[in-house]
């Protein structure tokens, strides 16, 4: 699987690619325009502690904003832990007894706290009838149907990544366990349950389509997007600029040292075991670079890995970043990375990536080929080694290395804005309510 990495990249493209069709079903607007004063109300539902800093979350805050901006009145019903979001209407189900702390991925705990969501989002039902209900997650589509149906509304599953391979990926499930098959098998029916799914990337829609057997007519990518006013570089000079300055120096990185950053889960299916390897490959011939690895919640756990490769001095994990600072924190880097080895999920970090204008080294993935095109640093999936030595390169090739994140930025700022996405999905629930 390990084959050897370039000494140095390839020359920069003359200019960004265009993004690859983004639709499988149609998407036009139907008979009511997207914006219009009456826009529809969504019951959202978000079966996890938003909000929570990463992923998934940024993907839903971020959608409900540009659909609030185009005239939509989403209202989002979700756990009763995460942090409070003020310009969005977040409705919690009561929190039951007990001492659980709300943590990425799955839990034998959402089985009770889906359940105490189902029944808030039915009251609320009693109240205002929505035009359309927006399942997040496969936990969503499954909670929103029995609503939908008793609504009379369609409903719309945001698909986000497989179910059973997620339950894979967080060691809650085990391939050939007595569980896997009734497992696979209710995910299967879930994809089937919606009117219209949304997915983020054309890979998966292809991963629906192939392996569930869904009908392509349903499935419409929505890919994610980025803020670039918010994500962006500081400018010289600017209070912004002190700032990141200031945050340089309290995080312990010299001024002009390289900066490899990561911002995301701190998890094994995020690849940070093997970017640990990789750091150590780097350091061995560039031993002046730093590591800064943003996110939680296994600091401690990737720090004792750290230790015992003998890096630590040069890995940097200061925990948990407020998505609202995260483009100060991104700002301190060189270059980023992004080693996610998870097969079907996205991976929005990598926007944010782009919209800061780093250059980005990641596993040669479908989803990261989609969003980077030939614009990406690639290496083997899965292979640390080869992961380092692509790091090096774009190091070793700083000038190079910066018009590629120049190029990136250009890429999102022009195919990947959130407001596309929210006209996207707009049509969709145009779609399915203008028929």
């Amino acid at each position: 699987m390990s084959q050897r990495a370039p000494t140095a990249p390839p020359p920069v493209p003359a200019e960004a690619a265009a993004l690859p069709q983004t639709t499988i079903a149609s998407a036009s607007q139907g008979r009511r325009a997207l914006g219009t004063p009456a826009g529809y109300r969504v019951l959202t539902l978000a079966p996890t502690p938003f909000f929570g800093d990463y992923g998934c979350h940024v993907r839903i805050l971020e959608e409900m904003r540009a659909l609030q901006a185009a005239g939509h009145r989403p209202t989002l019903y979700t756990y009763p832990y995460g942090r409070a979001v003020a310009d969005v209407a977040v409705r919690r189900s009561p929190r039951p007894p007990g001492r659980w702390q709300a943590r990425p991925g799955s839990s034998r705990h959402k089985l009770y706290l889906d359940a105490l969501l189902g029944a808030t989002a039915l009251r609320a039902l009693g109240r205002t009838r929505p035009d359309l209900v927006h399942g997040h997650l496969h936990e969503g589509a499954f909670i929103g149907y029995p609503l939908s149906r008793l609504a009379r509304a369609p409903l719309v599953f945001d698909f986000q990544g497989s179910l059973t391979a997620e339950m894979l990926d967080h060691g809650f499930l085990r391939a050939g366990s007595r569980w896997y098959r009734p497992t696979r098998g209710l995910e299967a029916a879930i994809n089937r349950l919606a009117d219209a799914v949304v997915t983020s990337t054309r890979h998966g829609a292809d991963l629906l389509v192939r392996e569930f057997g869904c009908p392509a007519r349903r499935i419409t990518v929505v890919p994610d997007g980025v803020n670039v006013a918010r994500f962006c570089p500081p400018a010289p000079g600017s209070a912004r600029a002190a700032r990141v300055a200031a945050l340089r120096a309290r995080l312990g990185l010299p001024q002009g040292a390289p900066v490899v950053v990561y911002l995301g889960l701190l998890a094994e299916y995020q690849g940070l075991s093997l970017l640990l390897r990789a750091a150590q490959r780097v350091l061995q011939a560039e031993p002046d670079v730093y590591f800064l690895l943003l996110g939680y919640p296994g600091q401690a756990h990737y720090g004792a890995q750290a230790a015992a490769l003998g890096i630590a001095d040069r890995v940097r994990l200061p925990g948990r970043v407020p998505y609202e600072q995260a483009p100060d924190y991104l700002a301190l880097g060189t270059l980023a990375v992004a080693p996610k080895v998870s097969a079907t999920e996205g991976n929005g970090k990598v926007l944010n990536y782009m919209a800061m204008a780093l250059p980005v080294v990641a596993f040669d993935a479908p989803v990261n080929r989609e969003l980077l095109g030939k614009l990406g640093l690639y290496a083997p999936l899965g292979d640390a080694n080869a992961l380092g030595e692509a790091v090096l390169a774009a190091i070793r090739d700083g000038t190079g290395a910066a018009a590629r994140g120049q190029a990136l930025r250009a890429r999102a700022a022009a195919h990947l804005s959130w407001d596309a996405a929210a006209a996207r999905l707009g049509a969709v629930y145009d779609r399915l309510l203008t028929a």
